[in-house]
C-alpha cells in the first residue's frame, strides 16, 4: 500500500479521478491542505475513510536524537530495519534540515563516512515519503517549521532521481508544504546524466556538486565518479547548468590537509572555475576514522586568499554539529 505522504499533486488528483469523484483537483488541494497545513477544513469524513482504505498514513520512527548549540542529528527507523540519520543545522537566516536520499550510498568516496563501503554499503533508495516524512518528523519533535531542505545527508541524491524528482514536487508545491524551491538545494557528487536530467526536467532547486579536487588523478582517488566524469566533463556540464538556471551553482571542495590544499590547487581551481556562474564552499574536514586530516587554518586562510585574489567567489563553510558526529561525512545508518 503506497504511502501519502509520497504522492504528488498530480497523482493525488489522478486518483479521485479513477475514484469518479467530481473536482478531482479541487479535492487534491483539499487532501495536501489537510496533510502539510494540517487543515481540516472541508475535509469530509467520506474522503478521509477512502484515503484510509487505499494508501498509508504511516509515520517514521525518530529512534535516536542528539543535540549540540548548532545542531541536532535524529535517527529515523524505515521498514525492515533500515535506518538514517538527518541533520538539523541552526542558520540566523533560517534552519535547514539535511535529510537522507539512500539508505547507505554506493558513491564510495574514500574520506566520506556516509559514502564509504566498507562502513556504509548501499541498501536501497528511499522513496518519496520517507523524505517528506524526515521533515514531518523533525518539524514534530522540534515544534517548529523548517523552513529550508538539503539533500546532502546518506546517499546520492542523483542515483535515486525519480524518487528525489518526486519528493521535490511534494515538498514545493503551492498547496502543500510550499517550500520555496529557492530554499531546497540537491547535492551530487557529480553524476553528470543526472545534472543533465535536472536540467531537462526544469526542476527549480538549487545544485550543489562536490569537486574536492583539481587534478583527475587526485580527484578519481578520493571519488571513484571522476573515473566516470572527470573534472573537465563535470565543469562543462555545471557550466550549462549555471547558464540555463540562470543562477549559481555551489562547488563544494573538502580541505584535506596535504591532498587537496596547495597554493597550486588553488590557482587551478580558479583557472578552472573561470567563467562559471558558481561560488566555491570550502569545507573544513570533519573528522572520521578513514585516515584523512583536516588543513590546518594557516593553509586554509592561504588557500581561501589565493581564490578571492583570482577573482574567485569563495566562502568558508561554517561548521555544525562535529561534536556528535552530525556533519558533512560523518552520517551513518545507526
Amino acid at each position: 500500500m503506497k504511502n501519502i505522504y509520497g504522492m504528488t499533486f498530480d497523482e493525488l488528483e489522478n486518483y479521485f479521478a479513477l475514484q469518479g469523484e467530481s473536482k478531482a483537483a479541487s479535492k487534491a488541494k483539499l487532501t495536501y491542505n489537510y496533510l502539510y497545513k494540517n487543515n481540516p477544513h472541508d475535509y469530509s469524513k467520506r474522503i478521509s475513510a477512502m484515503l484510509e482504505r487505499d494508501f498509508s498514513f504511516a509515520q517514521i520512527e525518530v529512534q535516536r536524537r542528539e543535540v549540540s548549540p548548532t545542531a541536532e542529528k535524529f535517527l529515523f527507523g524505515l521498514q525492515n530495519g533500515n535506518s538514517v540519520e538527518a541533520v538539523l543545522m541552526r542558520q540566523s537566516y533560517g534552519n535547514a534540515l539535511c535529510i537522507s536520499t539512500q539508505v547507505g550510498c554506493g558513491m564510495n568516496c574514500a574520506f566520506c563516512k556516509s559514502g564509504n563501503t566498507k562502513h556504509n554499503k548501499k541498501v536501497r533508495d528511499l522513496l518519496p515519503h520517507e523524505m517528506t516524512l524526515q521533515i514531518i518528523a523533525a518539524e514534530k519533535i522540534l515544534a517548529e517549521k523548517i523552513p529550508r531542505v538539503t539533500l546532502m545527508g546518506i546517499g546520492e541524491p542523483l542515483d535515486n532521481y525519480e524518487n528525489v524528482k518526486n519528493f521535490l514536487e511534494v515538498i514545493t508545491h503551492r498547496h502543500g508544504r510550499d517550500t520555496p524551491a529557492r530554499f531546497v538545494t540537491v547535492s551530487t557528487c557529480g553524476l553528470v546524466p543526472g545534472i543533465k536530467r535536472l536540467m531537462a526536467d526544469a526542476i527549480p532547486c538549487n545544485l550543489a556538486v562536490s569537486l574536492n579536487a583539481t587534478e583527475d588523478s587526485t580527484r578519481s582517488r578520493l571519488m571513484p565518479v571522476n573515473n566516470a566524469y572527470p573534472i573537465a566533463e563535470l565543469l562543462q556540464t555545471v557550466r550549462e547548468y549555471s547558464a540555463v538556471k540562470s543562477k549559481k551553482t555551489t562547488l563544494e571542495y573538502v580541505m584535506l590537509g596535504g591532498i587537496n590544499d596547495s597554493d597550486d590547487d588553488a590557482h587551478r581551481l580558479v583557472t578552472l572555475t573561470g567563467g562559471i556562474n558558481c561560488y566555491i564552499n570550502l569545507i573544513p574536514y570533519n573528522n572520521t576514522d578513514l585516515g584523512f586530516t583536516r588543513s590546518p587554518p594557516e593553509r586554509l586562510k592561504s588557500f581561501y586568499d589565493i581564490l578571492i585574489q583570482g577573482g574567485a567567489r569563495a566562502v568558508v563553510r561554517k561548521e555544525f554539529g562535529g561534536e556528535i558526529r552530525a556533519a558533512c561525512g560523518q552520517l551513518t545508518n545507526n
